[in-house]
């Protein structure tokens, strides 16, 4: 359900709005980048003063295409104190945290140092938004909790910034992306999954990323509505590859929350790899129960964006394969594709599997009561 803008004071007409939810993939970003120099060594702010900040796209900056709004925002989403949409805590608390009663919202900033080619810039970056996240929204809104932002490529740097923050109540999991430098179940990024585990956080994918290589796999799309249904693309390759390396097998108890790359598709996905696993098993001994059970037990799903097939009755049975304690319910806000909990799950449910949607999924997956 795209949600554009709307007039916040004739919100809370239904019953799931009424509701208190649980919005697992808010996007908070800077006014500009100085607000993260407080964090900064002086060496990174004149490095990227003189050098700026390479990112392995072949791009020089930013995404490959441009979006509608600015930062792919919603139009009402400008802060009237002004800034970037999502800059301002204030006014996200007026805008959506207070009228859709969100009562625990999970914070993940983009672009925040992960794509940058330089490791040490990278981690520097990466370090100060976990910085910037607690003095500018998780100390002055206890609602919000932030995502740990590490240098994925960098394997054991990530786990050390993982483990800095292990126990900290500001953060409630480690955030990657989809579109890394090779597929996520490789060993350069198993000590991330380690230490994740260690400190008993799960580890969200959200779709996107810099990996270098287009999102698609035969090429660079033509259009932005490629590079859109090609987030599901890379998020399906991600969770095979987690699967097919072994990641769960040798982390049994690692959650992965996979964000903004659809859902539907999975129960397809398994079923194809669980026929091929069959005739394969050889090639992967540290498989000992189909792929489709591995995902089942590993893998959390969020709601945005959901597919909306008609019948929309569909879903219920995709949400059934995958179970009702697996689906995590996310607005995306600021984002042009928001999804507003008012209106984003027009099914009959019980009211067991709704409570469990807008928030006791989430409660669960995050050791949150």
């Amino acid at each position: 359900m795209n949600v554009q803008s709307r007039d916040t004071g004739s919100i809370q007409t239904s019953a799931s709005s009424r509701l208190a939810v649980a919005d697992c993939d808010i996007h908070p970003a800077t006014r500009t980048e100085k607000d993260l120099y407080p964090w900064l060594e002086r060496r990174w702010i004149d490095h990227i003063a003189q050098f700026g900040k390479p990112a392995r796209h072949g791009w020089a900056s930013g995404p490959a295409y441009p979006k509608g709004q600015p930062n792919a925002s919603r139009r009402d989403a400008m802060p009237p104190e002004g800034g970037r949409q999502g800059s301002s805590l204030s006014f996200m608390q007026v805008q959506h945290l207070d009228p859709n009663t969100v009562e625990l919202g999970i914070l993940n900033p983009l672009g925040a140092g992960q794509g940058v080619q330089n490791p040490d810039l990278s981690a520097a970056i990466c370090h100060a938004t976990n910085e910037w996240q607690i003095e500018e929204w998780t100390s002055k809104d206890k609602r919000l909790k932030g995502s740990i932002m590490a240098n994925y490529e960098d394997g054991p740097g990530a786990a050390a910034e993982i483990r800095r923050y292990a126990g900290n109540p500001h953060f409630a999991q480690v955030l990657l992306l989809t579109r890394t430098a090779e597929p996520l179940g490789a060993r350069r990024y198993w000590p991330i999954y380690e230490a994740a585990c260690e400190a008993g956080l799960p580890v969200a994918i959200h779709a996107f990323g810099y990996g270098g290589a287009p999102i698609t796999s035969g090429g660079w799309p033509s259009y932005y509505i490629e590079e859109m249904v090609g987030h599901a693309q890379t998020s399906e390759a991600v969770v095979t590859s987690l699967v097919t390396d072994g990641v769960f097998a040798r982390f049994p108890t690692l959650k992965i929350i996979m964000v903004e790359g659809g859902f539907a598709w999975a129960p397809a996905l398994s079923w194809r790899l669980d026929k091929v696993w069959k005739r394969l098993k050889a090639e992967t001994p540290m498989l000992t129960r189909a792929p489709s059970e591995y995902i089942r037990d590993h893998v959390w799903w969020t709601s945005q964006p959901m597919e909306e097939p008609d019948p929309r009755e569909h879903l219920l049975d995709t949400i059934g394969w995958m179970g009702w304690d697996k689906l995590l319910f996310a607005t995306d806000y600021p984002h042009w594709d928001f999804d507003d909990p008012a209106t984003c799950l027009p099914l009959k449910l019980n009211e067991e599997d709704r409570k469990k949607f807008f928030i006791g999924n989430a409660r669960a997956v995050y050791g949150l009561g």
